[in-house]
Parts: C-alpha cells; structure tokens; sequence
C-alpha cells in the first residue's frame, strides 16, 4: 500500500482543532451526491465527538441519499430507548438479492451441504463484515470511524480496495453498541468543555463523573454479556449475528491515552473450541493491517494482553460459530485531544483515522480472501457437527425435576444463541438417569457445537504448556499473563442439575422456543390455599409478585410434608383465610407470567413439619429495599445487583447516593444493600453516614454487603461484621521480630530460602482469575432456604476467617481442598486456604442482622444459581428481624 495514497488521511488526523473545514479521509475522488458529516452535522470526522442521535441522523441522510447501496436495521432499544443500528452496506446488484443472499449463508452455516453444494454458494455470494463499534460508551473514536467508513463505501470512486469490496462482500456498520453510555460520556464532556480542548487527564472534560460512560443504563460492561444475553444491547446483537453469519466480526475498542494500537494475532491462552481457521483468518488480517499502518507511520502491538480464553467477549463468542472475531484497540483520547506521559498530545482526530484505516483494511482483507473466510465458516460448522457425533459426551440433559424454572431459563437463553435444544415433556430415563419431570436435550452435534462444548462443559481447559508459564511466572513474582475469568460452566453458574452421555431417545421431544412463554404449573382450586415452594429463583419472583399485588403469606424455616411431598425451607404459603376469594386465580396468573409452581394445599394438617399456626411460620411483607450508589460504590457491582433484583426477581430498589447516607432517613426501609466499593467509599460516607447505617440495624434493619464491602462492614470504624480478612498464608518458617535495631543472622540455603526472605509477611492471598468453587449450606439458617446441594460461586482473593461461636452464623462455607474446584484454574496455595472459609456470614446487630457475602453473588448477573440466595437475603430476612 503506498504512502502517497494515505497523505490526504494523515493530513486530516493531524490538522488543527476546531476548524471545521470539509477534508476527505483519503486522496480518493468523492461522490458530491452523498452527504459529508459536514452536511448533515456540521463537523468533520474527528473534529467533534459525534453524539448519539447525530450517528443515527446522519446514517438516514446515507440511506437517503443512496437507499439501493445502504440499508438501515434498528436490531435493538436501549433501556434509555435510544435506537441500536447496523447499516449494511452493498453494491446494488447484491443488495437486490439480499435476501437469497442471507439465505444461502444461512444454508452454509447449517454445515450439511455437500462439497459441491458448498463449492457453488461460496464462488457466487459475497462474504459479510461485520465492524462493530464503541461498545464501551466512553471508548469514542469507534462511531465516528464507522461513520467514516459508510461515507467511505458510499463515496469513494477511485479506490481499488473499495471497488473489491464491493464487488465481493457486505459490510455491516455497526456504529454505536452503547449508546446510552455515549450520551453519558458525551454530556459530561460537552457539560465541562470551555475553550479549548484540555488534555489534562485531570480536566473535568476527561475525568469523568461516577459512574463513567463505560457502561450502558444498567451500568453492565457489554462486552461480556454475550452468552449471558442479560441485555437488549446483546439480545438484539446476538441476533443479528445470526441472521447474518458474518464471517469476520470485529470489536473495535480504545485504551490508555499513553498506548498506541493494538490489532491481532490474539495473546494466549485462546479457546480449545475457536478452531485453526479462526486463529488463521486473523494473521491474515493482521498482517494487512500491519502492512498499511507501517506505511502510514502508526505504531501498534500484536499478541499481547487480550487473550481469546472467554466466551463471552465480541471477540470471542462469534468465533466459536466460523467468524474470524476479533479486538481493535485504539489508544484513547477521552475527549478531543489527551497529554500523554511523553509529552506528545494524542489528538481525537488522529484516533478516529486509525480506528477508519483498521476497519477498511479488515473490509480489503475479507474481500480479497472472500471464498477462503467463507469456507472456513462452513468448514467449522460441519467439523462441530462431526465432532459432536463422535463425543461420549454428545448429549447433555437437564434435568426439570429441580430448579425448574432456573434450568428452563437457561434452555431458552441457549435456544437464543442460535442452539438447538429439545424438550421433553414426559418423564424418562436419560444417560442412565431418572428424570421424572422431564428434561431439556442439547445434542452437540449440531452447527454451535463448539459453542455448545465450552459453555456446558464442566470444565474448559487451558493449554499445559501456557499453565506451566504462568505457574512459572507466580513463582518469579510476576503477574498472570490472563485477562479475565477461568470459569464459565453454565450449569454450574445457572445452579442446575446435568448428565452426559453419547446415546439419548429423543421420542417425544420437541424444540424449545427461546420466545415461548415460559413453563408454569399450575394448581387447582383448593379449600385451604397454596404453597409456593421456594426452590427456585423463578419461585422467588413469584412470592415477590404476590406480595407487590397485596396478597399476604407467610414462610418457614422448616421442611414439611403433606400428601408425601416434601416443601423445602423457605416455603412460603398463602392461605384463603388471609386472602381473596380468588387467590387460586391470583396465584395462577402470575405463576404463568414468570413460569413457577403453585401447589394447592387442601388442608393445613401436615405429615412431618409444622403447620401453618405453628410459630415456625413467619409473616411477609412485600421489602423495600434501598442500595447505596454513586461515588465509592463500584458501578459494575450495583449496576449488577439492582438489574438481578428489578429485572429477574421483580423487587423495586432505590438508589441512595452515599453521600446522602449521613441524612437519609433509612427507617422507611427493610433493607440495606451496600454494593462493591471503590476507592474512596468511607471518606465519601463519613462518620454521620456511618453512624446512619449502624442505627438502621439496631433499629430493625438489615444491611447487606457484597463483596469487599463486607471489608468495610468488618471494619474497625463501622464494626458490624466480626470478620476477620486473612493475609497470604506464609511459606516459610521465619519469625518476625517486634525490637528495633538489627535482628539475628539468618542463613539462606536455597532459592526456596531465599523467596520465603522476601516475602511480604502483609501480602494478600495471590490474585486468582475468577474460578467457580463449591460450597456448602448451613441448613440450620433461613439464609441459606432453598438450597440442599452445594452452591457454585466465583472466588478471588479475598479470604476472612470463619465465624467463632456467639459471633454469628457462617452460613454458606467451602468445601475441603480437595473438592473446592469446580470449574477453572486454581492456585494450590489458595485452594488449601480458601478450604472451609465463609462464602456468607449473618450476624445480629440490635433488633437487625448484618449479611456479609465475601464474593459478589450478582456478578455480571450470570450467576443465576445464587440468585435464590439474594432473594433469602431481601424478601426473608426482613420476617426473622421483627
């Protein structure tokens, strides 16, 4: 590529600030037809930060101007109902035939056509690119580069690698996948900005407000909801994907003002299910890349820091379907121009023409190696299939007996991402196991097979020899070379019950409508009234729903039986006498919203267990819950919590900022909810707020921490949790001295030696990249109703020391080193001193109690499995406290 060709780019990155004169992004001749950004907007690319409404307004004034070579698709709403689009760009041969063009992708992805079938599909339809934009609501420069890059396709006359693209793919430009996180950023910068733009990294333009424009409404990072689908943002992005089987998808991010570029090959570890062709597609478009960047003097990395190990990255999760996915990363200006270390400015205009020439290179890429990027979508479809067949673990089957609702939450969740699942009504025996209420089938052998194998298998593993180097690194002292999580087994997360197996009947099944009104069992009329078994998180939003529509119930602590069946702890039973005359019908209509269990009771007689006088039986009321926000709290964790309990469990929250702890008044409240922190949590509570917070429990109140908030609740100032939080275990046997002055001599025979002499007798447990463990109930405790089988939550590094009698309850504990490990990679030193710590502790405190979880059970809300713990915590507690 030569330099000559990308003067008229590096001009415009680096021309003067706020003149706002019409310049092309290249040397190309441009269609006068088609709307500049100038035209519709007023700015040129770079020169302003493009809001949200803008991108979509001048995308229409595209699709105006050109409507046979663009198309708009609005493929979700934000919660702030701001509109997610993608424009598929084509020339207008193809673009008349876009709809036996999807569907004979379609027909490739299936991974069953013969090779002569294949053959024909892949040398007459054109490939489809996907770029995708700014999922980050902060990370800027990626809209105005994909808005760039429609003008580009629609314009330009005179460009050859425009010309191939053209003529061989489909470009989708997705140029905006968080757009309530840009209006936050964009309002904050624009509400600070005077002048001149400031590149202090201290200016209130670029140091953005809690909670930041990273995330969307729900303060969720997007770009790891895409196999939980918590979000519209992922739900619609999901689905588009899917429709159009894209054979490259590209997440195009920013980072740190002081880096440069980062572009594939991916670092290590990667994905055992992401197959070769993947792996080979981005060296291909990574030496492209590299190519037009060195002659456009752009510094950039490759294969370092972004691994592909997660499912549910952008980067990722395309993958495991044929795509060559991957992440762009443009060093950041956080506003339109930022100081760098060096004393070098990075200018917004320069950030968008590299995010613009990456994104148009990938395009080239792609067109010029179009029948080979298709082939391999088709050639992983048909291996997954294959593979699939000869797994001895090619069926997995969940079983509907427990957790229904949990496990049938989850089967939809799967059937969304384009998996087929079956279900089975009628009870039968599957991988030589009983399931007399049904089942779910996932038959691996099927296109999304090597997505089907990483999220349902117990356990994904990483390549030895990149282990051992980490393994190695730990015991240098240096950092783990792993980006995120270790751990993702749906099932475990999701709390559900599965075997596998390599042979299944599948008489009698039939698919699972993801859109399907989810599955309720209903109860018949009954003279004394009905039991909501509480088993389940969909149970729980059941007794939440009844509660909001004023029916009254009451719980218990205790199992009891009656006509043989067992009601777990946590029951909660609704009587005619304390109700309508149409509770039956009542219960059954929201049961059926939410698809739970109403079990009629006829009589209050019980065979074991109390009944319903009994004492053990504990009036609810609907809770009103408050949870502190803002400045101090991290936003990822409270934005977590609050969709967990709004959005699944149906619980209403009110949000307190924490520094209005030191006035609000709490009595109006049940509970409490003080989300992970940050920083500076205690400053910005105080000593009033403090004091606040200590007299809602003594009051009555219960408060609730998560995670390394239960680190201040277990402070010395606040003093509500007698925990204790562990230090590293030592590794050698040196004493320390309290006297001053000089201390013994010591003699270092080894390396071994040597390493216990500089260890930091204060460090923390080693930092683990999150791992699923297991746990065990306390099931003499309300906190841990509804759970008889241990529970799965992540773990990092945070380890207390349990509970001492007449300190409280240590209701959930881990399990023995030797069966903590349920899914991932833990340290050895870690297992054995995280073995039988607290995972959830609950104390009193006055007429109150104080729940400390030491791992956050809200988590990016996958953690589906806890969910039921949380509800204990808000709709249960609050009766034990009274």
């Amino acid at each position: 590529m030569r330099l000559g060709h990308w003067a008229a780019l590096a001009a415009w990155a680096g021309s003067s600030l706020g003149i706002a004169v019409s310049q092309p992004l290249t040397d190309a001749d441009y269609d006068p037809d088609i709307p500049t950004l100038m035209d519709v907007l007023g700015h040129d690319h770079g020169s302003e930060i493009t809001a949200p409404s803008e991108a979509i307004a001048y995308l229409e004034a595209l699709e105006a101007a050109a409507p046979e070579r663009i198309k708009i698709f609005e493929y979700a709403r934000s919660l702030e109902g701001r509109p997610l689009v993608y424009a598929v760009i084509a020339a207008p041969d193809i673009m008349e035939q876009i709809g036996d063009i999807k569907a004979d992708l379609a027909a490739l992805a299936t991974g069953e056509l013969s090779e002569a079938e294949r053959a024909s599909i892949m040398s007459e339809t054109p490939a489809v690119t996907w770029l995708a934009y700014s999922v980050h609501g902060d990370e800027i420069s990626g809209t105005d580069a994909g808005l760039g890059i429609a003008y580009h396709l629609l314009a330009a006359e005179n460009d050859p690698r425009v010309q191939a693209i053209r003529e061989e793919t489909i470009v989708i430009v997705d140029p905006m996948q968080n757009p309530d996180g840009r209006a936050r950023f964009v309002h904050s910068f624009e509400a600070s900005r005077g002048i001149e733009p400031q590149g202090d990294p201290a200016s209130a333009e670029r140091d953005q407000p809690w909670p930041g424009g990273r995330y969307n409404h729900s303060l969720f990072d997007l770009n790891r909801d895409w196999f939980t689908l918590s979000q519209p943002e992922t739900r619609g992005k999901v689905a588009g994907v899917l429709e159009w089987n894209p054979v490259v998808f590209v997440d195009i991010h920013e980072m740190g003002t002081n880096s440069t570029y980062y572009f594939p090959p991916a670092a290590r570890p990667f994905n055992p299910y992401i197959g070769e062709g993947s792996r080979e597609g981005q060296e291909i478009i990574g030496r492209m890349i590299a190519s037009a960047f060195d002659d456009a003097g752009v510094p950039y990395f490759i294969r370092e820091v972004f691994d592909q190990l997660y499912p549910g990255y952008g980067d990722t999760w395309p993958a495991f379907g044929g795509a060559t996915a991957m992440t762009f990363e443009q060093s950041s200006a956080r506003g339109l121009v930022g100081d760098r270390a060096d004393g070098t400015q990075l200018t917004y205009r320069e950030t968008v023409a590299n995010q613009f020439l990456s994104s148009l290179t990938t395009a080239h890429a792609v067109a010029e190696n179009k029948d080979r990027f298709l082939k391999v979508l088709a050639d992983t479809r048909a291996s997954a299939i294959s593979r699939g067949r000869s797994s001895p673990s090619r069926f997995t089957v969940i079983d509907l007996a427990e957790r229904r609702g949990q496990a049938e939450a989850l089967g939809r969740r799967l059937a969304s991402q384009g998996i087929d699942v079956l279900y089975r009504e009628e009870g039968g025996v599957f991988c030589r196991k009983d399931h007399p209420e049904g089942a779910l089938i996932i038959d691996r052998a099927q296109p999304q097979g090597d997505l089907i194998a990483t999220l349902l298998e117990p356990d994904t593993p990483m390549a030895k020899d990149f282990v051992d180097e980490q393994e190695d690194r730990r015991a240098r002292g240096l950092g783990v070379e792993l980006y995120d999580i270790t751990a993702w087994s749906v099932p475990l997360m999701d709390g559900v019950s599965t075997v596998s197996c390599n042979r299944v009947n599948l008489e009698g099944t039939v698919a699972l409508d993801p859109d399907a009104s989810p599955i309720a069992l209903l109860a018949e009329e009954s003279a004394f009234g009905y039991a909501v078994p509480w088993d389940d998180k969909v149970q729980a939003e059941l007794v939440i729903a009844a509660l909001k529509a004023g029916l009254v119930g009451k719980t218990t602590n205790e199992i009891f039986t009656q006509d043989g069946r067992n009601f777990p702890r946590g029951t909660v039973v609704f009587t005619n006498a304390l109700n309508t005359d149409e509770l039956g019908e009542q219960l059954n209509v929201l049961a059926a919203d939410v698809g739970a269990e109403v079990v009629a009771m006829p009589e209050s007689w019980t065979e074991e267990g109390p009944t319903f006088g009994s004492s053990s039986f504990s009036r609810l009321e609907m809770p009103k819950v408050a949870m502190a926000w803002g400045e101090g709290t991290s936003p990822l964790s409270a934005g977590a919590f609050r969709h967990v309990v709004e959005k699944e469990l149906g619980l209403p929250v009110t949000p307190i900022r924490v520094r209005s702890m030191a006035w609000a008044d709490l009595t109006q409240y049940d509970v409490l909810v003080v989300p992970q922190i940050r920083g500076s949590f205690a400053d910005v509570l105080g000593g009033v707020g403090t004091r606040n917070v200590q007299a809602f429990a003594e009051q009555g109140g219960v408060v609730i921490g998560l995670g390394n908030a239960v680190s201040v609740l277990a402070s010395e100032d606040v003093g509500m949790l007698p925990l204790t939080r562990e230090n590293a275990v030592p590794t050698g046997d040196s004493e320390s001295s309290d006297e001053e002055g000089p201390i013994p001599g010591t003699v270092l025979e080894s390396r071994e030696d040597y390493a216990d002499a500089i260890a930091n007798p204060n460090a923390r447990p080693d930092y683990v990249p999150g791992v699923l463990v297991r746990a065990d109930a306390n099931e003499d405790h309300f906190m841990s109703s509804g759970y008889t089988e241990a529970v799965s939550p992540f773990v990092g590094n945070t380890i207390y020391t349990p509970l001492r009698d007449g300190e409280g309850v240590n209701v959930f504990t881990y399990q023995g080193s030797d069966d903590l490990l349920a899914s991932g990679y833990l340290w050895d030193n870690v297992k054995t001193q995280l073995a039988y710590k607290p995972l959830v502790v609950a104390t009193g405190s006055g007429d109150g109690m104080v729940i400390g979880f030491t791992q956050d059970p809200a988590t990016r809300a996958y953690l589906h499995g806890l969910t039921l713990m949380i509800a204990n915590g808000l709709v249960l507690a609050p009766a034990y406290t009274n």
